[in-house]
């Protein structure tokens, strides 16, 4: 199915009416109807072009660094999904399956202190995200919850917060920092990559224990994906740069007690040492690759 005009223009308009809705702390979008032509249709027309082969939901991995724009550009997606090619998208995020505050306390106590911090892997219900991807792909769907996790809080949200799903999706997106990434050779564990694990991961038990989680657990969920979406951004330092970003426009648009720059620092160092190997081993394995220029603009892209 090619986009005809007036499905076009319907899109445009609810594009740039979302964009004016997140332009927050005079903070406007660039080029935003060429970034709609250049970025956003082709990858939903990668999309629809994978849905066509068999009509079967498809699972559309969308990673990259904090801060990327990963939430922003699944929502946009959304819209151009349904606008243009009729196609239902459910959006969630590996963030809204951390393990409760009550079960990291536990892996803190038993593996390593730093388990107690969620984001590196080991830190999400795989089992429960598993079998959610697993539900939403089934032939005979049946009603489904997705949970939600409250991080002003650190811990999951009651059920009656979960998302319900009560009809089969065509498309579902599923976004986070870490989605698609691969473990790394175990003589790469060697070394610190920061103050972090210089001091508090001496004995290497945290990110050993981080990596065979990758390697056992995620992998299984990351097959369920079919097309796989990465977010390049220019280096590490830029992720500390735009979460600080987020977090500013979490405290506007929430009005709750966010990070400071002494706690962004600090809770980045968690991501840091799989980041960078994202950054090195994605743009080769993801289906389509974004590279983000220095000032959060998409720059080009790449369809593998």
């Amino acid at each position: 199915m090619k986009l005809v005009k007036s499905n076009y223009q319907k899109i445009k308009k609810k594009y740039l009416k979302f964009l004016k809705s997140q332009e927050v702390m005079s903070e406007p979008f660039r080029d935003k109807e060429q970034q709609l032509k250049n970025f956003y249709l082709p990858i939903s027309e990668m999309i629809n072009i994978e849905y066509l082969k068999d009509r079967k939901t498809k699972v559309i991995g969308l990673t990259g660094g904090q801060g990327s724009g990963k939430s922003t550009i699944s929502i946009i997606l959304k819209i151009i999904l349904k606008e243009g090619f009729n196609l239902e998208t459910v959006i969630f995020s590996i963030d809204d399956f951390y393990k409760t505050r009550r079960e990291r306390k536990k892996m803190a106590k038993e593996i390593n202190p730093l388990f107690l911090t969620r984001g590196v892997p080991g830190t999400h219900d795989t089992r429960m995200l598993h079998s959610c991807i697993k539900n939403l792909k089934k032939k005979n769907f049946t009603k489904i919850m997705i949970p939600k996790f409250d991080k002003s809080a650190d811990d999951r949200f009651p059920k009656s917060k979960w998302i319900r799903i009560y009809k089969k999706p065509d498309i579902v997106i599923f976004e986070g920092w870490c989605v698609g990434a691969k473990p790394q050779k175990k003589k790469y564990l060697n070394m610190p990559v920061n103050e972090l694990e210089k001091k508090k991961d001496k004995n290497k038990t945290w990110r050993k224990q981080v990596n065979l989680e990758l390697q056992k657990n995620y992998q299984k969920i990351f097959k369920l994906i079919n097309k796989l979406i990465f977010l390049k951004v220019p280096s590490f330092k830029y992720v500390f740069k735009w979460r600080l970003l987020q977090e500013k426009k979490l405290e506007i648009l929430s009005k709750k007690k966010t990070m400071s720059h002494r706690q962004i620092n600090n809770f980045i160092m968690y991501y840091e040492r799989l980041t960078k190997h994202m950054l090195k081993t994605l743009p080769k394995n993801a289906n389509a690759v974004v590279n983000i220029d220095k000032k959060h603009r998409l720059q080009s892209i790449k369809l593998n």
